[in-house]
C-alpha cells in the first residue's frame, strides 16, 4: 500500500500533467453538484432539493458500499438508484471497492471498473458510468491515461472554477461541506464562475441536519442552490455539462 505522502506526491503530479486538456468553449457559466460515496441522504434530501431547483445531480457510487452501513452514514438502496437514475440524475464511477488509484496497477484499475459496471448494470441495464471520481480525491499520474481511455473525465477535489483550459481527467471540484465552506465562501465560488464564464463543481457526501464532517445541512446545500438562480447558473450534471462544453 502506499503511504500517505506518496499519494500526496502522485496526486500533486497528476494536477501537472494533463491526460486530456481541453479548451472551454465561450459559455455561460454553470454548476455541478456531485456526491460521493452514496449516503442515503444524498440521493433522498439532496437529490430532493436538486430536484426543487430544476436540477439534477451526479452520484459517484462504489457497488460494495450500496446498501452498506459505515460509520457516518448507510449506503444508498438499488431502490434508490434506479429511482436516480429515472429521475434524470446520473450515476457515475468510483473504483468498486473504492480503493485509491494509486494503490491500483493498470490491471487492478480495470477489475475494479468492470465490476462496477457490472453491479449496476445489474440494477437496471441502461445504467452507464461514463464519468469518475478519484476515491479519497487522490488522482494519480500512472492511471489518468488509462481512465481517460475509458471515461470521459475523472473528478478530483481540488477547489477551484473548471476555466480556460482544462484537464478532463482533473476536474477541479469544491466542497459543499459544513465543516469546510460557509455561505460566503459558496458565494465566492460562484461569483469566481460567473467572472470567469467557467464551470463550476461541488462534492459532498450526506445531506443531513447534522451531517458527517464530510457532508453538509440542507440549509448550506439550498443556499447553494438559490445562488445559482439568482445569477442564472444552469444546475446539470456532469454528463450534461461536458455535452454543453463539447468534451
Amino acid at each position: 500500500m502506499w503511504s500517505a505522502l506518496q499519494g500526496r506526491v502522485s496526486n500533486r503530479l497528476a494536477r501537472h500533467f494533463r491526460a486530456a486538456p481541453h479548451r472551454l468553449p465561450a459559455h455561460a457559466p454553470m454548476v455541478s453538484f456531485t456526491f460521493d460515496d452514496a449516503p442515503d441522504s444524498a440521493a433522498g434530501e439532496g437529490a430532493e432539493l436538486l430536484e426543487k431547483y430544476d436540477g439534477r445531480g451526479t452520484f459517484y457510487l462504489a457497488g460494495s458500499l450500496i446498501g452498506q452501513p459505515s460509520d457516518h452514514w448507510h449506503g444508498l438502496s438499488n431502490d434508490a438508484i434506479l429511482r436516480l437514475h429515472r429521475a434524470g440524475h446520473e450515476i457515475a464511477c468510483h473504483t468498486f471497492s473504492h480503493q485509491s488509484a494509486v494503490n491500483l496497477d493498470e490491471a487492478a484499475m480495470a477489475r475494479e471498473i468492470e465490476r462496477n459496471r457490472s453491479h449496476f448494470r445489474d440494477i437496471d441495464s441502461s445504467i452507464t458510468l461514463e464519468n469518475f471520481a478519484y476515491p479519497y480525491g487522490i488522482a494519480s499520474v500512472w492511471r489518468k491515461p488509462q481512465l481517460a481511455k475509458t471515461f470521459r473525465s475523472a473528478r478530483g477535489i481540488l477547489p477551484g472554477v473548471n476555466r480556460d483550459v482544462i484537464d478532463l481527467q482533473f476536474l477541479r471540484a469544491s466542497p459543499l461541506i459544513d465543516c469546510e465552506i460557509d455561505a460566503a465562501g459558496v458565494d465566492r465560488h460562484f461569483d469566481q464562475a460567473v467572472e470567469s464564464g467557467g464551470w463550476l463543481i461541488f462534492y459532498g457526501h450526506d445531506v443531513a441536519d447534522a451531517p458527517s464532517p464530510y457532508g453538509c445541512t440542507p440549509h448550506l446545500m439550498r443556499h447553494a442552490l438559490e445562488a445559482a438562480q439568482r445569477r442564472s447558473m444552469p444546475i446539470v450534471t456532469v454528463a450534461e455539462a461536458l455535452r454543453r462544453i463539447g468534451a
